[in-house]
């Protein structure tokens, strides 16, 4: 990393803006001889950059800078250029609770004492301890015991936070499920919709000793707090629980409904966590009865110069594909040409072969996210920042841009298009035994521009010369396609849904320069900006963004139109990841957590910007 920035093709700020006509024109002449050493520079700079195109060393970047130079050359005209930066990523001002400001500051008070510190580090902490694990294999809620942990986690909530649970109304759903209702003065306003999940993932039992800390100790170590779920996503929940607790003990009444529900299950796809809250939400209130719904997801990144916040608009859809062969079996010492597992080598081969080609979309999310960088980040790169905004107009700057993304950044195949992934694999019972079955299982997460349909017809054409190869007959989702005539099947390569919970690409969340996208932006800025820890006197700026995996919210579309994916952690505050060894979060990231939440209720409750 350099100056804070990785690899995802985040670029840099300057005021020219290709097409745009030069002012010098209309400037008085000494003003444009002052002008000359920049020129000067300005040649020297393309001079050196045309020398690069010719090296053989950077031979690899040879194409890249001189097709970028062709783009952009003509824009180094005889002064700076205006750039609209509001239109080609609109932003918003901070928002701040007026009618509440009284409420929040107190609050901030409080938050900023090293008691209460303490005390939110040890309620993350005591959560942190209980082992909420969502295994695959589980059972429904009330038909096995290892649910009974969350039954833990729900005793120790209510010890933490008394004033929740005795003002509150509270729901278990599915035995395990929990949703809190915070009655609002005025019943005609949509109340807001705070969500997270209390389940962590398993922790591998090979690595406990690689853990500086075990891994559902909660230890507070003075900068950290470790363990499984410190990051994912037991800050989400005590956050929100915590900044409710702390609102109620300043005496402040919500005008506007607020809902809080946690999931069981996030980890394993919410099937019994996530879709019952869904069936009670929308029993109790009916569709599109949130006027906003936050969940987990995008945070925000601190750089030299500013801090750029993503929240997730949109989130990728999923589709696990099982491929099973089928051959005869026998004795291994006659063997056929080709055994089921070898066939099957040869279809994951030639899946791997055959890659999908992302595709950065002129209207897409990441192409907007790369635009919002390019003219509100000035630490990016500035041959990269204008080929950037050279695409929005120029077909041949956007297809370099693709190809440098693509060389240089590992995410962008998962950011721009469909990516596969070949995660499970079985066959064979016996070392001289021919395997009669054969099976893998490939994890695919869909562009949002694309659909399952789409997929399942792309995978039938990929395989079909593997099935002509070696004579087998085909089941693609249920069609099926014998071999030649008159010639011997070898086997059946059936392609199926793995698990019956393919899933489309959710809905893109609105945005523009109203509603609840504001609100959330502008609480953003107000919140980041108002933060007191060292580095974050900085410009904020809002970057919307999309998830790769899923959430809990893949379950929540009809509930509201308005869903963002948003944890409000900043990365750096992560020890080292998620769902990983040495999950921990710093500690004094969590209070931002706390104080997002704050103000997000705080916003809401006066803002003419929900329904």
């Amino acid at each position: 990393m350099k100056n804070g920035h990785d690899k995802n093709g985040f670029l840099p700020l300057n005021d020219t803006v290709p097409g745009q006509r030069s002012e010098a024109a209309s400037q008085p002449k000494s003003k444009k001889y002052l002008r000359a050493p920049a020129i000067l520079l300005s040649t020297l700079a393309v001079w050196f950059l045309c020398l690069l195109t010719r090296s053989p060393y950077l031979h690899t970047r040879g194409s890249y800078v001189k097709a970028a130079l062709e783009e952009t050359v003509s824009t180094l005209g005889y002064g700076h250029q205006d750039l609209d930066r509001n239109a080609i990523c609109p932003q918003t001002s901070a928002i701040a609770p007026e009618k509440n400001s009284a409420f929040l500051a107190k609050l901030e008070a409080l938050f900023n004492t090293e008691d209460f510190k303490l005390n939110a580090y040890e309620s993350l902490g005591g959560a942190v301890r209980i082992p909420t694990i969502a295994y695959d294999d589980l059972a429904p809620p009330g038909e096995d015991e290892r649910w009974e942990v969350f039954g833990d986690l729900h005793k120790y909530l209510k010890g933490r936070f008394p004033l929740l649970h005795e003002n509150l109304k509270q729901t278990h759903v599915n035995h395990y499920g929990l949703v809190y209702s915070w009655e609002g003065r005025d019943d005609t306003l949509k109340p807001i919709l705070l969500t997270a999940h209390q389940d962590v993932v398993p922790v591998e039992s090979s690595t406990w000793d690689e853990w500086e800390h075990a891994p559902f100790s909660g230890d507070y170590d003075g900068e950290y707090i470790w363990g499984r779920g410190s990051c994912d996503d037991k800050p989400g929940l005590i956050g929100s629980l915590a900044a409710v607790e702390e609102l109620l003990r300043v005496g402040f009444q919500p005008t506007r409904p607020i809902v809080l529900a946690y999931g069981i299950d996030e980890e394993r796809g919410g099937i019994s966590g996530a879709t019952a809250i869904r069936d009670y939400l929308l029993t109790t209130y009916g569709e599109d009865a949130f006027s906003i719904l936050i969940d987990e997801g995008g945070g925000y990144h601190i750089t030299d110069d500013v801090i750029m916040s993503s929240p997730g608009i949109a989130e990728k859809g999923k589709f696990d594909v099982r491929f099973e062969i089928s051959a005869p079996g026998g004795h291994s010492s006659v063997p056929p040409a080709h055994t089921s597992i070898g066939m099957l080598a040869a279809v994951i081969k030639q899946l791997e072969d055959s890659p999908h080609t992302p595709h950065l979309k002129r209207s897409g999310i990441y192409h907007s996210l790369l635009q919002c960088q390019a003219v509100h980040d000035p630490g990016l790169p500035w041959l990269l920042r204008q080929l950037i905004l050279r695409s929005r107009t120029s077909d041949r700057a956007l297809a370099t841009l693709e190809d440098e993304l693509a060389r240089t950044s590992r995410r962008f195949g998962a950011l721009a298009g469909t990516t596969q992934a070949a995660d499970v694999i079985r066959g064979g019972v016996k070392v001289n035994a021919l395997p009669e079955h054969a099976e893998v299982i490939v994890n695919h997460r869909i562009d949002i521009y694309s659909s399952v349909g789409a997929l399942k017809r792309r995978i039938e054409d990929v395989v079909r010369p593997v099935v002509e190869r070696f004579g087998l007959d085909l089941d693609a989702f249920g069609e099926t396609v014998e071999s030649e005539e008159g010639r011997e099947s070898a086997g059946l390569l059936k392609i199926s849904d793995a698990f019956g919970t393919a899933l489309e690409p959710a809905p893109i969340t609105p945005t523009g320069r109203g509603g609840p996208f504001q609100l959330l932006s502008g609480t953003i800025i107000g919140v980041l900006g108002s933060s007191g820890r060292e580095g974050y006197d900085k410009k904020v700026f809002i970057a919307p963004g999309m998830s790769t995996g899923n959430t809990d919210t893949k379950h929540y579309w009809k509930l509201t139109k308005h869903i963002f994916r948003y944890g409000h952690r900043n990365a750096g505050d992560s020890y080292n990841g998620a769902h990983t060894v040495n999950e921990a979060l710093r500690a004094e990231g969590f209070i931002e957590n706390i104080r997002f939440f704050t103000w997000v209720i705080l916003n809401a409750d006066e803002s003419p910007l929900l329904e």
